[in-house]
């Protein structure tokens, strides 16, 4: 049953990560891709809470799991940054590609630092 909790927190991560992805896009301007970005670096930031709060043992192992394989899982898109930077080079904007590949790259690791952080701040004292 653990794959199907998997499946629907995936199909909720991937419709999450349209409906973010599109409402910052319609919004900003300029070459970068700020919704893929805005995406990776929240998701990385929720995986560095969820993360914590199981090693905490807070969070049932199954539970992290399903938000962190399923939902998370499906809502971060590296992939996309990816492509979307091979499109950047493609389209001769090399310095954009990079900052497409580095920024998000070093936002994401600090943003799951930081989720791991809030976390075990707020966790009880043992």
């Amino acid at each position: 049953m653990m794959w199907i909790a998997v499946a629907v927190a995936g199909a909720l991560g991937a419709t999450t990560r349209y409906v973010v992805d599109h409402l910052i896009s319609t919004r900003s301007s300029g070459l970068l891709p700020w919704g893929t970005f805005t995406v990776n670096v929240s998701g990385s930031l929720l995986a560095g809470i969820v993360t914590a709060l199981a090693v905490a043992q807070i969070l049932d192992p199954g539970v992290g799991q399903v938000v962190a394989g399923g939902f998370l899982g499906a809502y971060t898109t590296f992939s996309t940054a990816m492509y979307e930077s091979v499109r950047l080079l493609e389209e001769g904007a090399r310095r954009q590609a990079v900052t497409n590949l580095a920024l998000p790259l070093v936002a994401s690791v600090a943003a799951a630092a930081l989720g791991w952080q809030l976390a075990v701040a707020l966790l009880p004292a043992p």
